[in-house]
């Protein structure tokens, strides 16, 4: 009878467990489902709306993003390789500072970068009122940076560091090895990295290349400060000034299938990755030194990664820190410490749910592995490609036809009045980061851990709490961490979804810098740039600790 009740109990509570999952899935799949839903309802008003973005604003939007998307493609692909080769392939005076330091634009969000290089150099700004007085110029001396190549810089110093990263860990695991192999075979330097490392790297670059796009086409922020007419700012013109909710999900239904075209490409390219390391890992032996450079040589590859630094962290700052400096007593300290206290509140709540739902599903398939416990972590891990815009215009059509349906509801009032639709949509988009940190934890963990553990009794609750949880400390915390910063950081789903009178520090920055308030601005600024240097050290200590 006890074993009859206890096989009962076991499978009650496997049926609730799999049943939390179904729903959690469907909580955070809901916003995509609800963009494809939008076109079950395609209707002769829906065609009409088409067919006039068709004549009137989607080629803008199209041709300017893709625009800004193959210029900065080429531009990070360039500058990331350039950098990641200077500090793999050669040794110079400063390479060991550049290692970390060429992380440090990942602190700083490209928004943040686009109001401080505005401030500084436009038409009533320092720069040029400094030129116009020195050298008597007369009216603007500087081309205007708020269009779409004014974006292009942004994101290229901003967003430069992912293929750095990737390409780096891709040279530094097999190509100093087999360009000493060329080198002996007498093969010239620049023939060594044309034919050598280049092709190396080329599946580190491609994936590089894809999240930096991802990045820019999610962006909201640079976008709609510089007027540039892109597909992100199109949707929420169809939404919050159209007032024209099939407009927004057919924008981002098109943004939607951009980004998973995009997530297809580096999906493919982490593979060839994966690959080409395994063959690599067996073809190099011995302890192959970069080469050693001097002179001109070393002036030049240290020239290579000074100025990604300078333009995409040093400047920026700096640009920012003199508004600060000289307008110290009028800042409003009383309004930045609530807006702090906002910011904080949000992003730690929004930072223990996704932990704990990430833990939650990462000890789901650990325990329990199959297409159920595989799919939900999947799901789960997609949101944080799903760009910002995209997640509020499928949280709120719902609301729509729920309420056009059933006007008494009070559902929308909870959804966009209090900080549930808020802390949804950071759940959303931000359990994929925290999931991929619980991952990586229990990969660490050998599976012969859990047999031990069951054939000592503990199983289910207890297996988490004595075995994993002591192991996964570490990886609670960075996860944690992560989710963190990113919701400080994030600007488009706060921007709508926030409740009234809780704005954030990266909202205020967006309106103060939208009201031409932008010395006002730095203070939120600069504290979202130090809030981002948080993950850039611990990624910089991981590194250093895997050579």
């Amino acid at each position: 009878m006890h074993q009859t009740l206890s096989r009962f109990g076991s499978r009650v509570a496997s049926w609730l467990a799999q049943s939390f999952l179904l729903l959690f899935a469907l909580l955070l799949a809901l916003p995509v489902l609800a963009l494809l839903a939008s076109w079950l309802n395609f209707d002769a008003e829906s065609m009409d709306v088409l067919s006039q973005m068709a004549q009137t604003v989607l080629p803008e939007y199209i041709g300017t993003s893709l625009l800004i998307c193959v210029v900065v493609a080429l531009a990070v692909a360039a500058v990331g390789m350039a950098t990641a080769s200077a500090v793999t392939l050669f040794d110079f005076p400063g390479r060991r500072v550049f290692e970390w330091a060429l992380l440090l634009p990942l602190a700083v969000p490209a928004y943040v970068v686009a109001y401080a290089y505005t401030d500084f150099l436009q038409f009533s700004g320092p720069m040029q009122v400094f030129l116009r007085e020195t050298f008597g110029l007369q009216g603007r001396v500087f081309p205007e940076i708020r269009n779409a190549w004014g974006a292009i810089w942004v994101f290229t110093f901003t967003l430069y560091p992912y293929v750095y990263l990737l390409a780096r860990a891709a040279l530094s695991e097999r190509a100093a090895h087999l360009m000493e192999a060329a080198r002996l075979l007498g093969a010239p330097l620049w023939r060594r990295i044309r034919v050598v490392a280049l092709p190396l790297a080329r599946p580190a670059i491609m994936a590089g290349v894809v999240l930096a796009l991802m990045e820019t086409l999610a962006d909201f922020g640079v976008a709609s400060y510089f007027g540039i007419q892109t597909f992100t700012t199109g949707i929420y013109k169809a939404w919050l000034v159209m007032d024209n909710r099939y407009a927004a999900a057919q924008l981002s239904s098109m943004l939607l299938l951009t980004v998973a075209l995009l997530l297809w490409v580096e999906h493919r390219s982490r593979q060839r990755l994966r690959f080409a390391s395994a063959r690599g890992a067996r073809s190099h032996g011995g302890d192959a030194q970069p080469v050693r450079l001097q002179g001109a040589a070393a002036v030049g590859a240290w020239a290579v990664c000074m100025v990604p630094i300078l333009f995409g962290f040093v400047l920026p700052v700096l640009f920012m820190l003199r508004p600060l400096i000289g307008g110290w007593e009028a800042l409003p300290w009383q309004s930045f410490v609530e807006w702090s206290l906002n910011s904080l509140w949000l992003a730690g709540l929004a930072a223990a749910l996704a932990t704990v739902a990430a833990l939650g599903l990462a000890f789901a398939q650990r325990r329990q592995p199959g297409w159920l416990t595989a799919g939900v972590n999947r799901v789960a891990g997609l949101g944080y490609a799903i760009p910002g815009a995209v997640v509020v215009v499928g949280m709120l059509l719902p609301l729509g036809w729920l309420q056009s349906v059933a006007p008494q509801n009070t559902l929308g009032f909870w959804i966009t009045a209090t900080v549930l639709g808020i802390i949804w949509a950071y759940l959303v988009r931000f359990t994929a980061v925290a999931l991929q940190s619980l991952h990586s934890g229990y990969a660490r963990i050998p599976g012969s851990f859990d047999d031990s553990a069951r054939m000592l009794g503990s199983t289910g609750a207890g297996l988490l709490a004595r075995v994993h949880w002591p192991l996964l400390r570490r990886s609670i915390m960075a996860a944690a961490l992560l989710v963190f910063v990113d919701v400080m950081k994030e600007l488009p789903a706060t921007l709508v979804l926030r409740p009234f009178g809780s704005d954030t520090l990266a909202v205020v920055t967006y309106q103060l810098a939208r009201d031409e308030r932008l010395g006002e601005a730095a203070l939120p600024a600069l504290t979202l740039v130090l809030v981002g240097l948080i993950p850039v050290i611990l990624l910089s200590r991981t590194l250093r600790s895997q050579r």
